[in-house]
């Protein structure tokens, strides 16, 4: 009841390729890949206008409310 061996995992990848087929196999990592890739964007737009807002922010404040923001 220890890891499993190579050869087990070397069986589980032949019936998965028997079951589903290399064509199923590559789409889904295609959309896999393009799915981690759209969420990495948005990631990163939301960042880019996060920082925006911030700046944005902190230059409507007074100067009262900057001061005491910074402290």
């Amino acid at each position: 009841m220890g890891s499993f061996s190579i050869w087990h995992w070397l069986v589980v990848l032949a019936v998965v390729l028997l079951v589903f087929g290399t064509r199923k196999l590559r789409g889904l990592g295609g959309d896999l890949g393009g799915a981690i890739k759209g969420f990495k964007e948005a990631m990163q737009e939301g960042q880019s206008t996060a920082q925006v807002e911030d700046k944005n922010l902190a230059s409507n404040m007074s100067p009262n409310v900057q001061e005491t923001a910074r402290h």
